[in-house]
């Protein structure tokens, strides 16, 4: 990048203008770190301060039986499949309430697309586990879902919402996006859930008073254009309705191994390599440049390891999603270590060590409770900082 846009698209960050297109692959063109970093790092401040929200969550997956075959999935099974498993409404409630002492304020739930469980199976699960768990908030069903609760119930995506709010569900999650660009699309994706689908969802949801999260697959086969693009598309839809509260990139994963069975079930392996920490690094600081409305930027620690999670707080991210537990979508991918679940105090920590001030929100993102600002480091460590996996 040439000195004079270098120094064109920093006055145009600091002067709080919009970024282009055009702006976007420009910032990606950079390998100038440190400076993307100081520029996402002033346009996160100025949104959030020192602030770096989290929260007490459980993930939690009802089935892992699919109609759909994606390039990049090592979560989903066929039916009869070794280790395809559906779960009665009953296990469902046991697997949350394992984590009742735990405080818990959400649960997120997304599953394969099953080809036999009936449209009212959904709400009947919402229903029990709000039952059993009145204050924890339910954040269930990508776009995908819903579009796929459309075909085997016959009803239009008004009326699941309906139910879906009427059962428990506080908000959709934000996954089934990928990559909305065509071309790569069609690479990856085996379902009809696509952007035109995708966004009439979301749009819908919004209307109905949900806010939800909005997510991005990057590291595949996509180039950055395409990731900016992605983007673009959110933020003219976040124009329109105001309901996004957070944008997630989530790393794409190798099949390193399928403990089960030993199949490799990622189709796009052999031509792909995985973001390096620093092209994850740089996708976290142009996502922040280029969404100027919306207030949050995640980071899913699960997918990125800690390490990279607590040095993306310097790159335009002020939230480490939460405790998870047992996140297997990545699991049944990945060989690298990163554990399952973080409590409360591991997160604190994680975030405390890298000079933050942790904040404890809900899932509309209001504020549970604060923590206080991090003493120096020099007195949190007296010994060698524990390098994270």
């Amino acid at each position: 990048m040439d000195a004079g846009l270098k120094r064109e698209l920093e006055e145009k960050v600091y002067a709080g203008e919009r970024l282009t297109r055009a702006d976007g692959e420009a910032l990606y063109a950079s390998d100038d770190l440190a400076w993307l970093g100081r520029l996402a790092h002033h346009r996160r401040t100025e949104k959030n301060g020192d602030r770096v929200m989290f929260n007490v969550n459980r993930h939690l997956n009802l089935t892992n039986v699919c109609t759909a075959s994606c390039a990049y999935c090592s979560f989903q099974r066929k039916p009869g499949e070794k280790a395809a498993y559906t779960m009665r409404v009953e296990q469902a409630v046991e697997k949350a309430l394992e984590m009742k002492d735990e405080q818990l304020t959400e649960l997120h739930i997304v599953n394969g697309l099953h080809p036999t469980l009936p449209w009212k199976y959904y709400p009947r699960v919402l229903r029990a586990l709000k039952e059993a768990l009145p204050d924890v908030s339910l954040k269930c069903f990508t776009a995908t879902e819903v579009q796929w609760f459309e075909k085997i119930s016959g009803l239009p995506a008004d009326e699941i919402l309906d139910e879906l709010i009427d059962a428990g569900l506080a908000s959709l999650t934000g996954g089934g996006a990928e990559i909305f660009d065509w071309e790569i699309r069609q690479q990856i994706v085996d379902h009809e859930c696509h952007w035109e689908d995708w966004s009439r969802i979301h749009r819908l949801a919004h209307e109905k008073g949900l806010r939800t999260p909005a997510t991005m697959l990057y590291g595949h086969i996509e180039e950055p254009r395409h990731r900016v693009d992605h983007v673009m598309r959110l933020r003219e839809l976040q124009d329109e309705t105001g309901g996004f509260m957070v944008f997630i990139p989530l790393r794409y994963q190798h099949d390193f191994h399928d403990s089960a069975d030993g199949i490799v079930r990622n189709r796009i392996q052999a031509k792909t390599t995985m973001a390096s920490p620093a092209e994850s690094l740089k996708t976290f600081a142009v996502s922040r440049l280029m969404l100027d409305n919306f207030d949050h930027v995640k980071c899913f620690w699960v997918m990125h390891g800690l390490s990279v999670a607590q040095l993306s707080l310097n790159f335009g991210v002020d939230d480490l999603d939460g405790s998870v537990v047992e996140y297997k979508i990545t699991h049944d991918a990945d060989s690298y270590g990163t554990p399952d679940t973080m409590h409360r105090e591991d997160l604190l920590t994680l975030i405390q060590d890298a000079g933050f001030r942790p904040v404890e929100r809900n899932t509309r993102y209001e504020v549970v409770r604060e923590f206080d600002a991090p003493v120096s480091l020099a007195d949190r460590r007296r010994e060698p900082q524990q390098v994270w996996a």
